[in-house]
């Protein structure tokens, strides 16, 4: 008789293979990528979805942002130019305060100028006179300095002429000196000229003044100064002096019929 195989005695398949052979293979392929760290998701979105301006939906709050963001860089804007704003108010606040204090302080006043004499030489004229003239004016320029506290230096660089109808007749220049406290100076300028040539209507116009004795001329004076405040020089500062000066004569004795001068300041 032939033995019966009892099904408990039959062989049975392993847990392992059943489990690996039940396995779908999407689910395998799956388990082999690597997961993503913890906290890390990775979305993917078909490129068509993928809008380069704001959909339709959230086009308000696209609109809304973008509006916070405009006004926040004005406020900024109006806050920088605010600031800046009070920083000039305040330096020239500043620059009024120290200027009042020097003002009272030093209580600065205006130098005169005036021409206390004229020698004239070479300027012997005829009314068939065509040479050319070289004219020779021996100035002398009164300077008052009336401050208590201000100093005056006269540099290098003057320059000294003299005009009769507009036309130049001879160029000099001043000393260098100093000029005190409450001074007054008189100094002197050899003003020369060298073959000039001057127009027959001007060489008629001096002629007739000669004869009403009364010759206009113009002496312009430029000047670079420095105040001296103390122990502290300002920097160099342009002084410019216009005189119209009236002689009786074209000779080296003559005087001085009428004068008026006036003078300007160039502070830079």
């Amino acid at each position: 008789m032939a033995d019966r195989v009892h099904p408990a005695d039959s062989p049975r398949p392993s847990t392992s293979s059943v489990a690996s052979d039940s396995k779908p293979p999407s689910l395998s392929a799956a388990a082999e990528k690597p997961s993503p760290a913890p906290g890390t998701y990775v979305i993917q979105i078909p490129k068509d979805q993928v809008y380069r301006v704001p959909p339709p939906e959230n086009a308000y709050h696209f609109d809304r942002y973008t509006r916070r963001k405009h006004r926040r860089s004005r406020s900024r804007c109006c806050c920088c130019l605010c600031w800046l704003l009070a920083l000039i108010v305040i330096l020239v606040v500043l620059l009024g305060i120290a200027a009042a204090v020097f003002y009272f302080v030093v209580h600065p006043k205006s130098s005169n100028y005036s021409i206390d004499s004229i020698a004239i030489r070479g300027l012997n004229l005829t009314a068939s006179s065509t040479s050319a003239i070289s004219p020779n004016f021996d100035v002398a320029v009164r300077a008052d300095n009336p401050n208590k506290k201000i100093g005056i230096y006269y540099l290098t660089g003057s320059s000294v002429r003299i005009y009769f109808s507009d036309e130049k007749l001879s160029d000099g220049v001043l000393p260098d000196f100093f000029q005190p406290e409450k001074n007054i100076t008189v100094f002197r300028s050899s003003v020369r000229g060298s073959g000039v040539n001057l127009s027959n209507k001007a060489t008629n116009a001096m002629i007739d003044s000669q004869n009403r004795h009364a010759v206009p001329f113009k002496v312009e004076i430029r000047a670079p100064i420095k105040l001296k405040i103390g122990s502290v020089k300002s920097w160099k500062i342009r002084v410019k002096v216009f005189c119209d000066v009236t002689v009786d004569q074209l000779s080296a004795a003559a005087k001085i019929v009428s004068k008026n001068c006036d003078y300007s300041v160039k502070l830079w």
